[in-house]
């Protein structure tokens, strides 16, 4: 009996650790998206040594933010917001970075 509710209980939390994973997968795949467009601003040559580095920083700072919402297994509305308008900053910042002011 002890076995089969120590089996339950380890299930149960496994399943929670996977849906905390991925409680934030619009924030993923739109993180992956961002770090392809500074990729090729740099590969274009749109964007500078530093202005990548910048844009990294910032990336880096949104996935902290993101495990930190993660840490305790539920991601909040007040948490997705935030990423979500962190997420709106960082790509209004590489645009800005890319045109450098030029609108097209």
């Amino acid at each position: 009996m002890k076995t089969g509710v120590l089996i339950f209980s380890l299930i149960i939390v496994a399943t929670i650790a996977a849906f905390a994973q991925d409680a934030t997968p619009k924030t993923d795949v739109r993180q992956g998206a961002q770090r392809a467009r500074i990729h090729e601003g740099r590969k274009e040559g749109d964007l500078t040594r530093g202005e990548a580095k910048a844009l990294n920083r910032q990336q880096r700072h949104i996935r902290r933010t993101e495990r930190r919402a993660k840490a305790d297994g539920t991601v909040t509305d007040t948490e997705q917001r935030k990423l979500n308008r962190k997420q709106n900053r960082a790509s209004r910042n590489i645009r800005r970075a890319k045109n450098n002011g030029v609108q097209n």
